[in-house]
């Protein structure tokens, strides 16, 4: 299945169990929202989540963009990318958690043929505030998928303050040969999809009070579930990544995570800077200049006469988002002139401490990679 067959997939399954589709949100948040950018596909339902009637229904599905700072330092591996898409489906207070359970399992096995001994899940196993969720347990033992409860996970929220509640996260297994273990133990598990039971609200002071309503709120990364389903063994070499993964390395000469760095991080930005965000020192401007910086400190590491320049046309257009790319190269190539200007200073000859790094960042802009690779 290509990635237009699996989104249509996942949106006939739900469409043909009574859920509307709505639009997606846009990436950035409205003002009064402090979130930097839209980190979930529930984010922009929260209203509705809390007891606000949807003017569409109660059962919901859709495809939502989304970015998660929290990753970026994930990337480079085999599944973490800083924007991707999620595929959500929702009950406002409709159909219980349970029925969400068995409808996302039958999607899994009869809608991508996924079997049953590639699937575990996981479960909320309670903690001071909150019992076990075992109505989620006996559904799945029910099912007779592999189960097993967490104190620590398996419980979602948005923040520290909002709606929230226990989840079940369904895993993948990707190793070579029979599965083994559990998601708990062994990291060739990987987790496609979260059932989260959306039931309680978490105040200012930490307290949970039961929502006006019950809720389903599903989540699952296309990008991942596309690598999956294509036998793929990272997310980069899915049909999502085919012309950057395919015209990159023609333009570059990179180590495989840098590559898929670059590659991240490059297509990210082009879609932040499509948004209206501009490269800067605060908010989100910011998270734009990290990625776009990133990039560059990857390609000049070894090699630096190499430049944003070099994208085609096909990856970067001819348009705004070049412009940004190349003036924030310009930037970011006179602070690093001036950075070895500062680290030819006596006080940096030899070993550099931990307050030596920070210092040279805080204080002159200097990313750690670059400093230490300069020093090498």
């Amino acid at each position: 299945m290509n990635t237009d067959d699996i989104v249509r997939t996942f949106l006939d399954f739900y469409r043909e169990r009574g859920h509307e589709l709505i639009t997606g949100s846009s990436l950035l948040p409205p003002p009064s929202d402090p979130v930097l950018f839209t980190t979930s596909g529930m984010h922009p339902l929260t209203p509705y989540l809390l007891g606000r009637p949807h003017p569409q229904g109660r059962r919901l599905v859709n495809v939502q963009r989304c970015l998660r700072t929290t990753d970026l330092d994930e990337v480079g591996d085999l599944t973490h990318l800083t924007v991707f898409d999620m595929l959500g489906s929702w009950s406002l207070g409709d159909y219980d958690h349970p029925q969400s359970l068995r409808w996302g399992y039958e999607l899994l096995r009869d809608g991508f043929g996924i079997p049953r001994e590639k699937l575990y899940v996981t479960v909320f196993g309670g903690d001071e505030q909150v019992g076990p969720d075992l109505e989620s347990l006996d559904t799945w033992r029910e099912l007779g998928v592999p189960v097993e409860s967490t104190r620590d996970e398996n419980w979602w929220s948005n923040g520290p303050v909002g709606p929230c509640g226990p989840d079940s996260e369904i895993f993948y297994w990707t190793g070579d040969g029979s599965p083994e273990g559990s998601p708990t133990s062994d990291s060739r598990w990987v987790e496609i999809w979260n059932h989260v039971h959306m039931r309680l609200e978490r105040g200012e002071d930490g307290g949970l009070v039961p929502l006006p309503q019950v809720s389903v709120d599903t989540g699952m990364g296309l990008e991942r579930l596309v690598a999956v389903l294509q036998g793929r063994r990272s997310v980069f070499e899915t049909d999502v990544f085919e012309t950057w993964m395919r015209v990159l390395p023609t333009l570059w000469v990179l180590d495989e995570r840098s590559m898929r760095v670059a590659c991240d991080h490059l297509r990210s930005s082009v879609v932040v800077i499509g948004e209206g965000v501009r490269p800067s020192n605060t908010g989100r401007g910011y998270v734009v200049r990290r990625l776009i910086r990133r990039v560059l400190t990857v390609l000049w590491r070894d090699d630096d006469s190499r430049t944003l320049s070099d994208l085609p046309v096909e990856l970067v257009g001819t348009g705004t988002e070049r412009e940004v790319l190349l003036d924030e190269e310009r930037r970011f190539g006179q602070l690093l002139e001036r950075g070895r200007r500062v680290l030819s200073r006596p006080e940096f000859r030899g070993p550099l401490s931990e307050e030596d790094y920070h210092y040279l960042h805080d204080t002159h802009g200097l990313p750690r990679e670059w400093v230490a690779g300069l020093l090498r």
